[in-house]
């Protein structure tokens, strides 16, 4: 990975970790607990690939496996996020562009899931039974929903800063010059039906529309 990807990549985990200690952990929801580790390490991902998407899950789940309270074998949680951030990234998007929120949100439940079923069953080969007393059914119903509910917010956020420092500019333009909707209006507008780069690019038309008719009827005027 470039130095400035590294960098990114840091500082977003380290702030997610403080979140998801600080605020998240202690919010006493039943069952699982909301990933913002997971979902940031899923946005990078899929801006980043498979490679860069395997090691910012390893180095997020280190730092989550050393951190405080973590009370569980060290390198348990990098090996899932690694596995994790590697699929994900199998999924990035072409030119990073989101036409819908399908491909995301199943990403993100998929992530969910199979990121708890990989730590329970890491857990049984170390000896840590803790997920049997829980109840894994309920563990993996609440993780998906949380994570489902906290990822449009996080995700998209992610990606957009992933691609700013980048330098690639979250409006391309394709061959034809016409103008490509950013990282996010795609999710947004499959997520919400509402229609963000349509909607900036049906004004640019209107707009146009007006100035023509203008003209046409102060040429009509100046040959009376």
């Amino acid at each position: 990975m470039r130095f400035n990807r590294v960098i990114l990549s840091a500082a977003l985990i380290v702030v997610a970790l403080v979140i998801q200690v600080s605020v998240l952990a202690r919010l006493q929801l039943p069952g699982a607990v909301p990933d913002l580790m997971l979902l940031t390490v899923l946005g990078l991902a899929l801006v980043y690939g498979h490679l860069g998407g395997a090691f910012v899950g390893f180095g997020a789940g280190l730092l989550a496996d050393l951190a405080p309270p973590a009370d569980h074998a060290a390198g348990r949680y990098a090996l899932v996020l690694c596995v994790i951030g590697y699929l994900a990234g199998l999924a990035k998007p072409d030119h990073g562009r989101l036409r819908t929120a399908a491909g995301p949100m199943l990403v993100v439940v998929g992530a969910a899931i199979g990121s708890t079923l990989l730590y329970a069953l890491v857990g049984a080969l170390v000896g840590d039974g803790a997920a049997r007393h829980v109840g894994l059914p309920s563990l993996l119903f609440t993780a998906a929903v949380y994570d489902l509910l906290l990822a449009p917010f996080v995700v998209p956020l992610i990606m957009a800063i992933a691609r700013r420092a980048e330098n690639d500019p979250l409006a391309e333009t394709t061959a034809n010059g016409s103008p490509r909707s950013d990282i996010t209006s795609g999710w947004l507008s499959g997520g919400t039906g509402l229609r963000i780069g349509g909607q900036r690019g049906g004004l640019r038309v209107k707009a146009a529309k007006n100035r023509a008719a203008r003209a046409g009827r102060i040429k009509g005027v100046k040959r009376l």
